[in-house]
Formats: C-alpha cells, structure tokens, sequence
C-alpha cells in the first residue's frame, strides 16, 4: 500500500524534462557554467531558490564589501569588468556586472525554486530532482528529470551558526554577519564581533567610522597580510612567485614581509597559524586576512582584541581567559557553509562537509553526469576554471548525441513535458 501510495503521490507531481543540464544556483558559479555552455549551443535549465541573481552579494553582504582581490582574478569566463571599474570593485558595481553578464548571454534562471531532493535513477539513466516552485502561499511540487546535473549552490549557502552555551539567555541582539549592512544602528554601543576573517576584520572597521565600540573575538590563530605590498596586490605578487617557487618559499616570503610591514601582531592577541597563508589556503580553505585599515584601529585600542568565549551571560560573555565583557550586541561572523549534503542524495562524489572528495582541480566532474562548480576553496578563479571544464564536457557529449559538427543556436534535443 505504502508503494502505491507513494506512485500515487509521483503521478499528482508535475514534471518537466530538461532539454541539457540543469544547474542549481544562479549565483557567479552557475552564472559561469551557463555562459559557457550557451557560448557552446547547449541549452540549460537554471534553477534559483531566491529572487535575484548573486543573492548572496545582493541580499547577504555589508554596505561597504568590496572584492578583497583585484578585479583580474575576479572576472567570470568570456566577459571581463568594464575597464572603468576601480581594481577593486564595490559591492553595487559588482552586482551590476553580475546582471550585465547575465543579460549579455540571455541567462534568465527560474526564481523561487527551492530544490528538495536530487538523487539519480539507475532504473532511467537519469537524475531526477524534486523542487518547490512559487512562493510559500501557493508552492508548486515539480519534479525535474534531467541527464546532466550541475551543482552550483557553492560555499555559502547557508549561514554558520555555532553552538555556544548561555547563547539564548543573551538579552541583546545576535545577527549573523549575513544580516548586517551597516554600523550606524550600532552608533556609540558596545558591539562583540565573533570572528577575525576578512568580514569579521571589516565588520569592526565599520563600526568604527559609525562610532561604535567593537570588540572582536579572535579563537584561532589567523594570517594577516597586508593587502597591496608597495602598491602591487599581495596576491597578485603570491601569483607570480608561485610560477617561479615553491609554495613553502613563497610563504616564507609572504610571512616575513607581513611582519616587516605589519609588525608583531601577537602582542595585539592575534597569533599566526605555523603553515603558511598559501598552503594553509590550499589545504584547509583558510582565507588570509588582507588588512584595509583594521589592525591600525587594533593597535589605537578602538578595536579590543579578545581570546574564544566560554559561555554567555544575561549582558554579555566570560571569555576563555576567566575576563567578562559586557556587550550590548553581538555580531556572528563564523562564516558560511555548503548545504549540498542536505539534498543531494544517493552520492559518493561529495563528503559529509559538502565539498568534493577529488580537491582542485579535479574536482568538478562526478559520475553519471554530476558537475560541481564553486567548490574550489580558490574564489571566482577557481569557479571559472570549473565552469569551462564543465562547459566543455557536456558540449563535447551534446555534439555527439546530436551529431552536430559544428557549434548552433541551443536548439531542443528533447521536447519539454509537463504531467
């Protein structure tokens, strides 16, 4: 009965076959993939569980985000920044390149759709994935089936919140760094910022200019590095020194510049981890931190360095350290996480953390037509890098299925059905 139950229940479903690949995530990732794939005639479906676009630059980031990297190691494949942009973008001219590249290669991703469950069918040799579609009022159960599947939903998709005893007993405001857009509701209160990496580093610079008084938590050790070295990006320069060095060099040169020009940073409470910036980058997806003004308020005082939290209070936390401080807010910048695991079922490409097990840059292609692209721990470089590979691959498969010779107009392999 269960089963007939359940065929019932499939029937009842609308469903659509997918003329291509279907991409899950209209964010730079997926934008990418379907870029290059309409540069190759191969139709796509791109499935958005937001409104817009970039949802995480749009409805997720601070007023005054801009690129932490130079806009050369930022762009997407096949459409570079417009010239007049500065090296390092804003937050809204980033979006706006986001929406040009989109118009530019006619991606128009289908919003408000919030996939359930993706699991491959042996039984059909092709990947069947459940989504809600429509808003909450009136959803709309559809069923997509689908020979290739592209996993786009990246890094960030959804916010890392830690577990941390007496939390609920707090009296103030606890936001993810997700929620925050600007310091001036926070002008002249006492404001605890957990978390030393670039969002954290930056959060509490802002509070600064709106005249708060931030404290930032610091639990482990983090590089620190300046963020241009004689003018030149820091990364741009760790770039061209890893054509000609070993990686191990390249930190050591990297380390002992940040000190000549940064100073001891222990004595502020913030400790180096003992693996370099690059490898520790490569091996543990641990961001440097590039200072834009944050350590200069740290050695003033106007920022207050402090070690892990023990526990929370009524009005604030007793630190690791025995001390008590007082806040009358509280800032979460712990990051974000991958949501894969959560319904990608039935796979061994990616590992519980929802990362794939084959590191970059082999680590875009799974079996039975699985891609993963913006998993690379390596930023927008690295999701173009993959977004090309995948392109190329199912383009490369498309062409001999449909015996085509030559690049055409995307064009309708399978006609599209709804039950």
């Amino acid at each position: 009965m269960a089963h007939l139950s359940d065929m019932e229940h499939l029937f009842k479903r609308r469903s659509k076959w997918v003329n291509g690949p279907l991409i899950i995530g209209a964010g730079p990732s997926g934008l990418a993939v379907a870029a290059c794939l309409r540069d190759h005639g191969v139709p796509f479906v791109i499935l958005e569980r937001t409104d817009c676009i970039a949802s995480l630059w749009q409805k997720r980031t601070y007023d005054r985000l801009r690129l932490h990297l130079p806009k050369q190691f930022c762009q997407l494949p096949k459409m570079p920044f417009p010239s007049y942009f500065p090296e390092y973008p804003t937050k809204s001219q980033f979006i706006h390149y986001m929406e040009s590249y989109a118009k530019h290669f006619d991606i128009n991703p289908q919003f408000n759709v919030t996939v359930q469950c993706a699991k491959y069918d042996d039984t059909c040799g092709m990947w069947r994935v459940r989504a809600i579609n429509g808003d909450k009022k009136k959803p709309v159960e559809v069923e997509y089936i689908c020979q290739w599947l592209v996993v786009a939903t990246g890094e960030n998709a959804e916010c890392f919140v830690p577990e941390i005893e007496g939390m609920k007993e707090y009296k103030g405001s606890v936001i993810h760094a997700a929620e925050y857009k600007s310091g001036e509701v926070y002008q002249g209160k006492q404001v605890l910022v957990v978390g030393c990496g670039n969002s954290g580093m930056e959060l509490c610079l802002d509070l600064c200019h709106h005249n708060a008084y931030p404290t930032m938590v610091v639990r482990d050790s983090v590089h620190v590095l300046p963020r241009e070295i004689l003018g030149i990006s820091t990364f741009a320069i760790s770039v061209a020194m890893m054509r000609w060095l070993p990686i191990e060099v390249v930190d050591t040169i990297l380390v002992s510049l940040a000190r000549v020009m940064l100073g001891d940073l222990e004595r502020y409470g913030i400790k180096r981890p003992k693996m370099g910036p690059l490898e520790l980058k490569g091996r543990e997806g641990k961001t440097p931190v590039l200072d834009i003004g944050t350590l200069g308020k740290i050695k003033t005082g106007e920022i207050k360095v402090v070690p892990g939290i023990q526990r929370f209070t009524h009005r604030g936390v007793h630190l690791v350290d025995g001390r008590v401080v007082d806040a009358d807010a509280v800032i979460l910048a712990t990051g974000y996480r991958s949501n894969v695991p959560s319904w990608l079922k039935g796979n061994d490409f990616f590992a519980k953390d929802g990362f794939p097990k084959v590191p970059f840059p082999n680590g875009w292609k799974g079996r039975c037509g699985l891609y993963a692209v913006g998993f690379t721990k390596r930023g927008l470089a690295g999701a173009s890098h993959d977004a090309v590979c995948i392109a190329q691959d199912i383009s490369r498969i498309w062409r001999q299925e449909t015996k085509q010779d030559k690049h055409t107009k995307a064009c309708h392999r399978r006609c599209i059905s709804e039950t």
